[in-house]
């Protein structure tokens, strides 16, 4: 997959009936009423709210509104990748290298999008996850949910109160009418390409009224337009200025209205442009320092993560749980809800020590400590702190229960080997090469994993150096 780069295109005049609103009539102004170390907090609070919703953006931005990129495609289309990633797709952290991505960001502020999938063959596993604004995998389709039979469906935005037309097998309901589509389906060795391609190819998606044959619905306004995404604007209080675009876009839950009342004394409304020259100095240093507390906060919890079971999932799931949510985007942005596939992984070995990539390791699973799944799992290995595959002599940048070739001991054990150099010919098929000079951690994914997995009973092993 190529690196990605997006860019905003969309920009509307707002009149009102009698006369056209000057720029000072959609900037927020100061309250002055809110102290100093409040404005921290609350900046704080809603730079950590904002984090994945911002970087859910870079990849919406990436396929469908840059047009210098090579990449894109624009808004309701697939861009199928048909090929496992390598080390220079660097736009995505702790990337997937086992099912080939079909991408499509969604917008279905005028009316909702129809997907339609294909007939699949039964051994072949893939997945349809929906990712709404926010980041929360409000829907799936695929072989755990849908089953491998073709069928069409609705995805439709928080305001959408149409008839389900005829043929549609069910309508996916969004809160927010911006959404990010990630498809996987499974390549089985690289002599597979020809044949995933003629499947993701079959991957269609398109405007409800093309598939109604109606006219083209109203197109909806904004009062601010979809911003060029630039890295550096989330470490500044231009952060307020991108999600008051972003959120406009988003219906507020009954559960962050008080949330949202807060964020409002700081100029986080959404539609309203943020003016940083009517807030004090005082104001903007404090919610400066709220970016940075929050940035350390977030540090923390990506590098002392160790279970990403609970990370992903529902609004309901996730128990609006912020912090974990960012965690997520910062560690591994679009991860499944742990029933579709589960994550685990380490940085450190056996003895709670760094892995490092001038040591050797062995990973050994026990007979009855192999994962269980009903599809199947695989190791990917990273470098530290890019979170990026690892270039190595053979390319092989994962290992798994389906990689040719793998060897198991006479009495059913598994060992993988993790080092940089060569284990020897005769352990190659079970070698996971590993950085020459960084750390490194890897992450193992268990697709349609048994309840054991689910319910956290099952215990991965941690790898111990070969002395």
């Amino acid at each position: 997959m190529k690196k990605i780069i997006f860019l905003a295109v969309i920009v509307f005049l707002i009149t009102t009936a009698c006369k056209k609103e000057t720029p000072l009539d959609k900037t927020n102004t100061a309250d002055n009423s809110v102290s100093p170390d409040s404005v921290t907090a609350i900046a704080k609070e809603a730079w950590i709210y904002g984090y994945p919703v911002f970087y859910n953006y870079k990849m919406i931005y990436a396929t469908a509104l840059n047009k210098q990129s090579g990449e894109f495609v624009g808004f309701n289309k697939f861009k199928n990748i048909a090929m496992s990633a390598t080390p220079s797709d660097t736009l995505v952290v702790t990337i997937n290298n086992d099912t080939p991505y079909s991408m499509a960001s969604l917008n279905v502020s005028d009316e909702p999008v129809v997907i339609e999938l294909p007939k699949v063959e039964e051994n072949r596993y893939y997945v349809m996850q929906f990712v709404d604004l926010y980041t929360f995998n409000f829907e799936y389709l695929g072989s755990r949910v849908s089953g491998n039979n073709p069928g069409k469906y609705l995805i439709a935005g928080p305001d959408w109160k149409g008839e389900t037309p005829k043929g549609i097998n069910k309508v996916l309901k969004s809160e927010t009418n911006l959404i990010f589509l990630v498809g996987r389906t499974q390549l089985h060795s690289p002599e597979d390409v020809s044949n995933l391609k003629k499947i993701q190819e079959q991957y269609k998606l398109m405007p409800l009224h093309e598939y109604t044959k109606q006219p083209v619905p109203q197109v909806k306004k904004y009062d601010l337009p979809l911003p060029v995404w630039k890295e550096d604007d989330y470490s500044t209080p231009e952060f307020i200025n991108v999600l008051n675009a972003l959120l406009q876009y988003a219906n507020v839950d009954s559960s962050e209205t008080k949330l949202r009342e807060r964020f409002a004394k700081i100029g986080i409304i959404p539609g309203k442009r943020f003016d940083s020259s009517k807030y004090s100095p005082e104001t903007i240093i404090a919610i400066e320092k709220g970016i940075i507390e929050a940035k350390k906060e977030l540090e923390s919890g990506v590098t002392n993560l160790r279970d990403f079971g609970n990370l992903f999932g529902t609004r309901k799931a996730l128990e609006n749980n912020y912090m974990n949510r960012a965690i997520a985007a910062a560690a591994g942005i679009y991860g499944n809800t742990k029933e579709e596939a589960v994550y685990t992984g380490s940085a450190v070995d056996k003895d709670n020590q760094p892995l490092a990539g001038n040591k050797n390791y062995i990973l050994k699973f026990s007979k009855n400590q192999l994962p269980e799944a009903k599809y199947f799992w695989s190791i990917t290995m990273y470098n530290l702190p890019k979170r990026l595959l690892v270039r190595n002599p053979i390319s092989r940048y994962s290992i798994g229960n389906k990689s040719k070739g793998l060897k198991y001991e006479s009495n059913g054990d598994l060992i993988i080997y993790l080092q940089a150099s060569s284990p020897g010919k005769d352990k190659e098929s079970n070698w996971l090469p590993t950085p020459k000079n960084e750390n490194f951690n890897f992450v193992i994914r268990i697709y349609g994993p048994n309840e054991k997995v689910i319910n956290g009973s099952w215990k991965m092993p941690l790898p111990e150096i070969v002395k």
